[in-house]
């Protein structure tokens, strides 16, 4: 099995998807700019070799990229208001095409890498068209974080039909570990303060889950899916969420008790990707 290089693999997301991957018997890189000893001892530990890079150097992502079969690109500023908004801007965007056009360089067969869900129109400050959110309700960016998102998603579909390989876009909803769940129930007691991604979230485990799935499956051209958990983050049924904090939207479908407003159904029927994870394996409710 060639290697898959997974960047930003020191991160939140990154570790987990690295030893996803490791589990099922992929050859990983582990690629980031954060490379200390505790990094090359979690690395150490996964057997896995650990490479620093600075991916707004091009020369630098070739390198990265030399030798691999595949990418998994990860690293990136993670979500808005933690830089100036030109600086989250032009380095995200400056990693995307530095990782997409060192892929097309070294001739690899599948980039799978982090869009996100804000390109949705996340916050939903002003209401969405219609619930559930799917992948056509877009692009809507609000922010720069947002926009480089949906830059790179332009620039895959460039790169793609230049180069040939697939491109596959996981718009990652709010990513949480097993550990961040105890904070859930602080959420319940107003649905207003997570409406800004209709109480959306997915497990770490899930997204790599995701991340292998669109390793392998049968995709062309550039394609992009909503990756979320199934159900909300809310001890309440999302049809009276959504009628309570936004009752103009219309729901397109019926849907289950508890079911994610992001929908993953393309994800499903494409990739074959099934959230198998929930905070409600954690916290009593």
């Amino acid at each position: 099995m060639s290697t898959v290089v997974v960047t930003g693999a020191t991160g939140k997301t990154g570790r987990v998807v690295v030893a996803g991957l490791v589990e099922h018997g992929f050859d990983v890189l582990a690629v980031d700019i954060a490379v200390g000893p505790a990094e090359r001892a979690w690395a150490n530990g996964l057997g896995v070799p650990l490479l620093c890079a600075d991916l707004t150097d091009y020369g630098q992502a070739v390198d990265a990229l030399s030798g691999a079969g595949s990418v998994v690109h990860l690293a990136n500023i993670p979500a808005p208001g933690l830089h100036p908004a030109a600086h989250t801007l032009t380095t995200n965007t400056a990693m995307n095409d530095n990782v997409f056009l060192a892929a097309a360089h070294n001739k690899l067969s599948r980039v799978v890498w982090a869009s996100s869900e804000t390109t949705l129109g996340l916050p939903f400050d002003v209401p969405p068209r219609y619930a559930p959110v799917d992948e056509d309700h877009y692009p809507c960016p609000t922010s720069t974080y947002a926009l480089s998102k949906v830059l790179g998603e332009t620039a895959a579909e460039q790169i793609s039909r230049w180069s040939g390989i697939p491109f596959v876009a996981l718009r990652l909803s709010n990513v949480h570990l097993v550990e961040d769940y105890a904070l859930v129930p602080g959420y319940w007691s107003d649905p207003h303060a997570r409406k800004w991604n209709l109480w959306g979230y997915v497990d770490a485990r899930d997204v790599a889950q995701a991340c292998r799935l669109a390793l392998t499956a049968a995709v062309t051209g550039a394609s992009s899916y909503v990756i979320a958990a199934a159900d909300t983050i809310m001890d309440r049924p999302s049809a009276d969420l959504l009628a309570a904090v936004f009752p103009d939207v219309k729901l397109t479908r019926q849907i289950g008790t508890y079911e994610t407003l992001l929908s993953v159904r393309r994800a499903a029927e494409v990739l074959g990707y099934q959230p198998r994870h929930s905070w409600r394996e954690a916290v009593d409710h």
